[in-house]
């Protein structure tokens, strides 16, 4: 592995950039050289939202430089459906990449042409739930803010409010309150995307200098390719990062892994449950079901289609005491699931499905031996079943 800090050549892509700009900047000049075809990005409507935009438009990927933390996508359906076929860039979190590879898994997509720019990843917020904090915790209304960033355990917000005034409460604080980070990252454990082609981040860089660089591990060949492209090219700068500051990156991700420990303790409202408590919990959640099927649309893993078992075995005529088709879905994922809590995030009738999976996956996973989305050499434990017959 190596180490370095990285930073933008261009003053205005530095500016833009959370960090110095290093990723944007990497991605210009990967699509400037044509080492890829397209970039798949972010582009921002305000602090709430953010719309994934394939382009190779350079001028594109320049406006999306920044930090948005309350647009919690996943992309791996995305390449899938509309850039399979491309040699693409695209910057990732954790989640993003593991759904990836998932994906690749399926024979869904090359893996080996998605350049995987890794970012480090406390968390995202959920967009409505984003407002309520401001409105609620900052006493500002949610439309005069102008930016925001998550910076050494707060959220600071800049507010046009009276003039421009920046604001700040520590995530814990604003946590204990039942505000925050979602659910899913709260309790996630992958804070470094190590199975991207590289990892960036401000952990690890000086505070005084946190906004300015970007801490760069590179991971694979196609890492190594994208860092060279970009210094060769004259677009980023690039110098060695000591060794106190891996120190200190694995410190705050030490810190962040610990946090979720925590948070996944608190938030396990079976954790004590007898088993005819937790059989009624289901049962109670999962009868909300209206099969709109939302959840297995934006699920990364999920590689079905048409015929997909938990559409087939499911009749709205039935009478079930419980969802046929989430039932399904549990069954299908306990190998595979990534715990993104996509599927939460779309549940028009707010089933708590990122806990509810967790329950089944985590120790069917630790049963198997298997962590999706880490290792693109490991198969999914249950994606392939042996017939014991054959048809004439």
């Amino acid at each position: 592995m190596k180490y370095y800090f990285g930073w933008a050549k261009d003053d205005e892509i530095r500016e833009r950039g959370a960090n110095g700009g290093f990723v944007t900047a990497t991605l210009m000049g990967a699509l400037e050289t044509g080492l890829i075809d397209a970039a798949l990005v972010v582009k921002k409507y305000g602090i709430y939202e953010g719309v994934p935009v394939l382009t190779s438009d350079t001028e594109v990927v320049k406006e999306s430089a920044g930090s948005l933390h309350a647009a919690p996508l996943n992309v791996a359906k995305i390449i899938v459906k509309y850039a399979k076929d491309m040699r693409l860039g695209v910057p990732v979190k954790p989640c993003d990449a593991r759904g990836i590879i998932e994906q690749a898994k399926r024979k869904q997509l090359n893996i080996e042409n998605v350049f995987m720019i890794g970012l480090n990843c406390g968390g995202t917020l959920h967009p409505l739930l984003m407002r309520e904090m401001v409105a609620s915790l900052f006493d500002v209304q949610p439309d005069v803010v102008l930016k925001e960033e998550i910076r050494e355990g707060k959220i600071i917000i800049m507010t046009s409010a009276e003039g421009l005034e920046e604001r700040a409460i520590r995530i814990d604080e604003a946590e204990e309150k039942g505000f925050g980070r979602r659910y899913a990252c709260k309790i996630c454990t992958t804070k470094i995307p190590r199975m991207a082609d590289m990892a960036c981040g401000n952990w690890g860089v000086p505070r005084d200098e946190s906004h300015l660089k970007t801490f760069v591990e590179v991971l694979t060949e196609k890492g190594e390719a994208l860092l060279r492209n970009a210094i060769d090219g004259g677009y980023v700068i690039v110098e060695e990062a000591p060794q106190d500051a891996l120190d200190t990156r694995n410190r705050t991700e030490s810190y962040m892994q610990r946090r979720a420990s925590y948070w996944k303790a608190r938030l396990d409202v079976l954790a004590d449950a007898e088993r005819r408590e937790r059989f009624e919990y289901y049962i109670k959640m999962l009868k909300k079901c209206i099969h709109c099927g939302a959840c297995k649309e934006v699920c990364p893993v999920c590689a079905c289609v048409e015929d997909a078992k938990c559409h087939e075995f499911c009749d709205e005529s039935d009478d079930h005491i419980v969802s046929i088709f989430n039932l399904i879905r549990i069954l299908h994922l306990m190998d595979s699931c990534i715990l993104c809590g996509q599927c939460e995030d779309v549940c028009p009738v707010d089933i708590p499905l990122t806990y509810i999976h967790r329950r089944f996956s985590e120790r069917m996973q630790k049963k198997l031996g298997y962590t999706p989305g880490m290792d693109i050499s490991q198969k999914p434990p249950l994606h392939e079943t042996k017939l014991l017959w054959e048809a004439e």
